[in-house]
Parts: structure tokens; sequence; C-alpha cells
């Protein structure tokens, strides 16, 4: 397997400057790419199978969305919203293209990422050629991102690794079976070590403040906006739900296969929310689907 390259890129935002960083993986001059965008408070190394096994046909390239893992903070934490990523993504895009013909993209988004796909993908001219959408859709629930908000504020802080390594398998049980090493993995990626000695999750804290602030007017003109994204769509799309998911129902799966750009929709058992792809049947879906 190649070993990655470790890029960054410098966005901007209403309060200022932040560099995003990003891994890239693959022949710099293949002009065919795939963007990998994690879940809100996951990285770029959630990719890592993933981008190894497309490697061959793609370069892929995983971002650290802004206030996650080796990417910068903003200076405004009310700017932790889906515009300011795509905005960032788009940057983003525009840099890794600079040298080809053609702005296209590939697009794979776990959760937050899909929804930050979903809206670059319905933009007219958009660069997303096939889109990935990982157990996520325009419905969400209010409840759930008010227990999102208060879960990602929490400032935890971990006497030593096995400790944090435990609290992040406790919370990610619902990712589905993994062995010991991939477990580690998903711990050791989101986990870093404070100069006291104590571990604690690599992000922002502040990622939490949009979340508290959302309303039930807010929230409800949001949710509408992301149907109408969705109904924009024409892109070939494939629609992965894990079977268990409590973030994308059935019925909400179901609906989406209905409208927009009419996905196929594949179920993953044993799976809730979400499916991590670091599985061989689980990359061989995004496989088949992106260079099918």
């Amino acid at each position: 397997m190649s070993e990655p390259r470790l890029k960054s890129v410098q966005c901007s935002s209403p309060a200022g400057l932040h560099r995003m960083a990003y891994k890239e993986w693959g022949d710099p001059a293949n002009p065919r790419v795939l963007v990998c965008v994690h879940g809100v408070t996951r990285v770029s190394d959630d990719f890592d199978a993933l981008a190894g096994a497309m490697a061959d046909r793609y370069r892929v390239v995983c971002p650290d969305v802004v206030g996650r893992g080796r990417s910068g903070h903003l200076a405004d934490p009310r700017h932790y919203v889906v515009p300011q990523y795509v905005a960032d993504m788009v940057t983003l895009v525009a840099r890794v293209t600079a040298d080809s013909e053609s702005e296209a993209v590939d697009w794979f988004g776990t959760s937050m990422g899909g929804l930050i796909g979903m809206l670059l993908a319905s933009f007219d001219g958009t660069p997303v050629r096939r889109l990935l959408l990982n157990d996520i859709g325009p419905t969400l629930d209010l409840a759930a991102m008010a227990r999102i908000g208060e879960y990602i504020g929490q400032d935890l802080r971990f006497p030593g690794y096995e400790e944090g390594k435990a609290y992040v398998r406790a919370v990610s049980a619902s990712f589905g079976p993994h062995d010991e090493a991939q477990w580690d993995k998903l711990a050791r990626d989101v986990l870093v070590r404070l100069p006291d000695g104590q571990w604690t999750r690599h992000y922002d804290l502040n990622l939490a403040q949009p979340f508290k602030a959302l309303t039930e007017g807010t929230f409800a003109e949001e949710q509408a906006a992301l149907w109408r994204a969705w109904d924009a769509i024409r892109c070939p799309t494939l629609l992965v739900r894990g079977a268990q998911s409590d973030l994308l129902s059935h019925a909400t799966a179901e609906e989406m296969r209905a409208r927009g750009p009419r996905p196929r929709l594949v179920e993953i058992p044993g799976v809730g929310h979400a499916p991590t792809f670091v599985q061989p049947d689980q990359i061989a879906i995004a496989r088949e689907f992106l260079t099918g």
C-alpha cells in the first residue's frame, strides 16, 4: 500500500483565514480524483483502508474538516456549519484539480461529509460527478442534533490512552463489528495526547455551538433546504444505510430513492450509524459504484 502525502490548503471564513489539512493517496498526476469526507467528530484517517484500496484508480483526497484533526480552528465558532464546509471544499477541489483539464471529482461522504457532498452536488456547475452518501439524508431529528451538540461539547479528559480507547469504542458501538486492531485505529485516529499526559478528543470543542443554537424554526428551514438540494442533484448517486441506523431511517431512505437523483440503496446488516468502510465487503460496495 502506498503512503499518503500530508498537505494543506488555505481557506477563508467571514472571520479570517484558516488552514485545512488533507491526505492524498495515489499518483499525484492522476486527473481522476475521489474526495472522501468524514463525520462530525471524525478525521481523514478514517479513510485509510478505503483510500489504499482505491489508489490504483484514483488520486484519493481526504481532508480534515476545519476544527478537526490536523486542520486549524475557526476564529468564530458560529461558522462551524455546512455552508462553510462546502466553501472550504470548493477551495480544496480547485487546488487538487488545478493541473487537470476537468474540475470533476467523485465524492464519498460519511454523515456530515455526505451533507457537504449533497449541497455541493446540488449546485449548477458542480464538480461532483458521482456521489456516494454514507448513512445520511435530508431528514434529521432535532432532538438527535441537540444530543450531538451536548456530546461533542463535553471537555472529556482520559488519564491514559486505554481509557480513551474504551470511551471511543463505547460511543462508536453502532459502527458494527470490528476486530481489536480496527478498534485501536478508530480510537487512535481521534485521540490526542495533551502536554500533561492526559488524552482527549482531537477537535475544537466549539464545534458544539451551532448545534446548541438550533431552534425548531431554524432546524425546519435547514431541513427544507436539504430536501431542495436533494431534488436538484442529477449525478449518479449511491445511498448506503446501516440497517440499524437511528440517524437515517429506512422510510427516509425510501423517500430519497423516489426523488432527486433516485439513487440505488444498499443497506448493510448488523451496522447502525455509520458504516466505517474498513471491512473488505463494504469497500467492495464503494469500489463497484465508483469504478464500475
